[in-house]
């Protein structure tokens, strides 16, 4: 599902505008990506939980010439489906 789709399946639910869907997926977006840019979890019950992991430095290979390469550390962003979108998708 594209991004217009979700507007269109939510704007058609919620009897908003095709705009005012936009602004308010929007500011979703953006209102977990600052809790997430701060560390904090965010849960949404029913759906699923994003957090942030700490992915430590490693050492990989670059595949083109098998050298050795240091991979930094970094943050992932995690996502664990809750137990209603399991059944649902089951």
């Amino acid at each position: 599902m594209k991004k217009v789709e979700l507007v269109e399946a939510v704007a058609t639910a919620t009897g908003l505008t095709k705009a005012d869907s936009t602004r308010a997926i929007d500011a979703t977006f953006a209102a977990i990506t600052k809790a997430l840019a701060k560390g904090d979890k965010v849960p949404l019950v029913g759906f699923g939980t994003f957090g942030v992991s700490k992915r430590a430095a490693r050492e990989g290979r670059n595949p083109r010439t098998g050298e050795k390469v240091t991979i930094a550390s970094r943050k992932a962003v995690t996502f664990k489906a809750g137990s209603a979108l399991k059944d649902a998708v089951n």
